[in-house]
């Protein structure tokens, strides 16, 4: 990356955006280069952000969804139990 003591990093062009995009369409590769983008020590400092701020969201996101799993698990599993049937 060419960047002196005065001077910005060079900003990404559209095609190398859109080369980022397509890498993370692909499955485990998305993933892989993410934390490549994000810890790299050669990559662009508005490219290695991004990854940050991503994986950050991501993870996020995760934690979110596994809690509404389980608080709905909980309750699926407290309305089966509390259900017995009556006999007549």
């Amino acid at each position: 990356m060419e960047q002196n003591e005065n001077q910005y990093p060079k900003p990404l062009s559209v095609k190398d955006w859109l080369i980022t995009l397509l890498l993370l369409a692909i499955p485990v590769v998305g993933i892989v280069m993410l934390f490549i983008y994000a810890f790299g020590s050669n990559e662009n400092p508005n490219r290695q952000n991004w990854a940050k701020a991503y994986l950050i969201f991501t993870a996020i996101i995760i934690v979110i969804v596994a809690v509404i799993f389980l608080a709905c698990g909980a309750l699926f599993m407290s309305a089966m139990s509390h259900n017995q049937p009556t006999s007549f």
